[in-house]
């Protein structure tokens, strides 16, 4: 249908230190799917002083990463974080599947429920979050939705905290998400059904129709975490296939990004002085890989002033 994607090569930017491996402890996450891991990085988001948050899935760990490369584990807690953005206030959410969205104050190096239900029933188990330019707070509840449940769902929180919107559900596997640069048009990654749709958003900001926006092939997951660049070329991070896709506002495949890692390929955010350097986490071996792109990533809601 199109022409191949031009391969860009990635490169470790920094790699967990086997001190910081938890490979015989168990959580809630790891029993549920019997297996151990030393780490599961996830949600990478920088701040204003240039530093990558992330998160340990596995084992409930919020981590920092210096510009240098260097690894900081800044708090554990009983609890499942997955999705990680920061505030232009410094604070940081966490979008936790057992606890619903979560407070990180980094100062005080503590964390705290700050949404546990919407519509006067609890959450399912959330997964992503994006802030809009407004700072509205779009996030995915992806609970334990897949094709053969498909019951996940997509919710605003508004900028000011006080009122939650449903924009869509009947998902299977909603998971990363972002915003066009014009942010009329959010794009979802719906992991279980290998694809990414495209959800329109009104002026009035509801939400009437949604479309498929990309379908992906291949791997036995499926698309993850999103990000978006100054072109409005659409970062796709394919799990299990050790792959993020670069994909033109047509949809047209543009660059294959191949891990130099292991497979589990998980979340994406640019980065670096001038902002086009994709930073992408890898779960299987615990590293942060990096690869250089032709257009800067629109900054993060943290950077804005």
């Amino acid at each position: 249908m199109y022409p191949p994607a031009e391969n860009l090569p990635t490169e470790v930017f920094a790699r967990l230190p086997k001190s910081f491996y938890l490979s015989d402890s168990s959580s809630t996450w790891l029993e549920a799917r019997h297996v151990k891991m030393h780490s599961f990085l996830e949600g990478p988001s920088f701040d204003r002083s240039g530093n990558l948050w992330c998160v340990d899935l596995a084992h409930s760990r919020i981590l920092r990463v210096d510009p240098k490369g260097e690894f900081e584990v800044v708090l554990q807690y009983d609890g499942e974080p997955n999705g990680l953005k920061i505030h232009r206030d410094g604070r940081i959410f966490v979008a936790d599947h057992l606890h619903g969205l979560m407070i990180l104050e980094p100062d005080a190096g503590t964390i705290k429920p700050y949404l546990q239900h919407v519509m006067r029933e609890g959450l399912k188990g959330l997964n992503d979050l994006f802030f809009a330019s407004n700072g509205d707070l779009y996030f995915t509840d992806q609970g334990e939705s897949a094709l053969n449940n498909p019951t996940g769902r997509v919710f605003r929180l508004r900028a000011d905290g006080k009122s939650v919107e449903l924009l869509m559900d009947r998902l299977a596997g909603p998971n990363g998400l972002v915003m066009n640069k014009a942010e009329n048009v959010l794009y979802v990654a719906i992991t279980h059904d290998n694809a990414v749709y495209a959800l329109r958003i009104e002026p009035d900001g509801s939400m009437k129709k949604a479309s498929r926006y990309i379908q992906l092939s291949g791997s036995t997951a499926g698309p993850d975490g999103l990000a978006i660049d100054e072109a409005g070329n659409l970062a796709v991070v394919h799990a299990q296939a050790g792959t993020v896709w670069l994909f033109s506002p047509l949809g047209e495949p543009l660059y294959r990004i191949r891990s130099c890692a292991g497979l589990r390929t998980t979340n994406v955010a640019f980065g670096g002085e001038d902002g086009r350097t994709l930073y992408i986490t890898e779960a299987e071996q615990g590293v942060i890989l990096c690869a250089q792109l032709p257009h800067p990533g629109i900054p993060m809601y943290s950077h804005k002033s």
